[in-house]
């Protein structure tokens, strides 16, 4: 774990173990309290099994489709949607769960070899895919307001945005997310719940949907977001490695730290273009700051921390004393708290405090995720917010549309809950599951040169913030020969960018450009 934040409704790192949209238990009680123990999968169900009402456990083999069409940028794409759920075997081919997904697929499409399929995680971990699928990428969107904020009735409308006219998507639920169930209480938690583990299982499960849905001559995309980011870069080398399946990209959406360290004093610094952004935002920053345009005066920022606050930090308390009166003064103009505290946490302010102090004479907090937001405390004293205000937001907004959308949309009724956020704790932090997955992704890309990235991150996200997923890749391929095949893009929101509807266009925008780009022309070999 790096800079745990021991916060908010997520009690996420910006590390190895970010969680997207979530935090462990008090996050889970937001959501409705998942028990310790989810309802179990189904086992011997068949593909054509459907949930029964009042059956608390999971059909672990059952596909239901609809028909259905959406217009993106003008032109009418007709398409099926797939829901359904596909086992995870164990080594003795004994079903022990049933992962559920949805799958769609261009129906107007004749040759699929060269239709891109793009395979779609959120985070937690402990989180479902709801939040790309019903937000982002997929024909639906949920019913808010162009900011991102939850708007009534909670309808659903179609995405003349997603990627589905250039791409196939399929949004899958880790084991304990969303449907997905394990096949008893007795099957042990480690096989899913871990770093490595998660990499692993899901890696097998995706080699056995590829197979069945015949996508093993497309051109495959993970994208992956916050702890999904960590599960789809470690995924790009173990498809490659055990499966034998090889990927044109990686998607990285508000990226953790994917194992690259980060700690002391270079994680400390790296924060203040977040802060900057932020302030900027709230119109906390100095007039001459406050009139420049945000990606005009975040490179001054970004060069004061490189250059001058990341050398200042690593003297720690041998730093002399005008040196760190001097550095306290600019971090104060850039990040719009006062020298004053500056200096009371010895330049290093934690995230929680800045959350808690920006606004604090205003009597307001800001959100961690998303710092466009504000919230309410108690009292204005104290060291860190009561409550995230994004993301009880951001569960106002989903969890309604999303179980209306499938039972009214696309016909898969059951009495489960989905789980918004599920019970996947204990998560292993053995030797075994050990957070390597940026140097995974840079092997997998370094073994593999039909394989691109694209980072893709929010000025306004506090959790995986946009600096430190710069910061990433530059760590991640120090000798510089991959860099022609990296990409960043950041957006004026926050860790889901694509709630903010400028953002939404952009953002998808730049998905759809990444597709074509990493796309081989026909018969060009992969080679260097």
């Amino acid at each position: 774990m790096k800079r745990i934040a021991i916060l908010l409704l997520i009690g996420l790192t910006t590390g190895s173990l970010s969680f997207a949209q979530g935090q462990r238990g008090q996050g889970q009680r937001a959501a409705g309290g998942p028990p310790a123990d989810a309802p179990a999968a189904r086992p011997n169900s068949g593909p054509a099994a459907k949930p029964a009402p009042g059956d608390l456990t999971l059909p672990m083999d059952s596909t239901i489709t609809t028909s259905s069409a959406v217009t993106i940028k003008g032109q009418r794409v007709p398409y099926t949607a797939t829901v359904g759920t596909q086992p995870v075997w164990d080594e003795n081919g004994k079903p022990i769960a049933g992962v559920f997904y949805t799958y769609y697929e261009r129906s107007d499409v004749k040759d699929r070899t060269t239709r891109p399929l793009v395979i779609s995680f959120n985070g937690g971990p402990g989180t479902a895919s709801v939040w790309m699928h019903l937000a982002y990428t997929g024909p639906k969107l949920l019913n808010i307001d162009n900011e991102g904020y939850p708007l009534q009735p909670y309808t659903i409308k179609d995405n003349p945005n997603s990627i589905l006219d250039v791409a196939d998507i399929v949004y899958i639920d880790p084991v304990n997310t969303g449907y997905s169930r394990m096949a008893n209480k007795d099957v042990p938690r480690s096989k899913f719940f871990g770093v490595n583990a998660d990499i692993k299982y899901l890696a097998e499960w995706l080699n056995v949907f590829v197979g069945r849905k015949n996508r093993w001559p497309s051109p495959k995309y993970l994208i992956g977001e916050s702890y999904g980011t960590t599960r789809v870069s470690g995924l790009a080398l173990e498809l490659q490695n055990a499966n034998w399946m090889y990927l044109n990209g990686v998607i990285l959406v508000s990226p953790t730290d994917l194992g690259i360290n980060r700690e002391g004093p270079v994680g400390a610094a790296n924060l203040l273009p977040y802060y900057s952004a932020t302030a900027w935002f709230h119109k906390a920053l100095p007039t001459d700051l406050q009139q420049k345009d945000l990606t005009a005066m975040l490179p001054e920022v970004e060069q004061f921390t490189i250059n001058e606050f990341i050398p200042a930090l690593a003297k720690g308390g041998f730093l002399e004393a005008d040196k760190k009166k001097q550095i306290a003064a600019k971090v104060a103009r850039y990040s719009g708290l006062s020298e004053k505290v500056i200096l009371e946490h010895n330049l290093m302010v934690p995230t929680s405090f800045f959350w808690k102090e920006l606004l604090r004479d205003k009597g307001q907090t800001i959100g961690r995720l998303d710092s466009r937001y504000l919230g309410i405390d108690r009292e204005d004293a104290g060291e860190r917010p009561d409550y995230s205000p994004e993301l009880t937001s951001w569960l106002h907004s989903f969890a309604a549309p999303i179980n209306y959308y499938f039972r009214e949309f696309l016909n898969y009724k059951t009495d489960l809950k989905y789980y918004m956020f599920g019970p996947v704790h204990p998560w292993a932090r053995t030797a075994e599951n050990t957070d390597r997955t940026g140097e995974n992704l840079r092997q997998a890309m370094a073994q593999n040169p039909y394989l691109h990235l694209l980072v893709q991150s929010g000025y306004y996200d506090g959790a995986c913030d946009y600096f430190g997923a710069q910061y990433n890749m530059w760590q991640m391929d120090p000798s510089g020969k991959l860099k022609s095949r990296m990409d960043w893009k950041g957006y004026r929101s926050g860790h889901m960018m694509y709630l903010r509807q400028e953002d939404l266009v952009k953002s998808n925008d730049d998905l759809r450009d990444f597709i074509k780009k990493s796309t081989p022309k026909p018969n060009q070999p992969a080679k260097y």
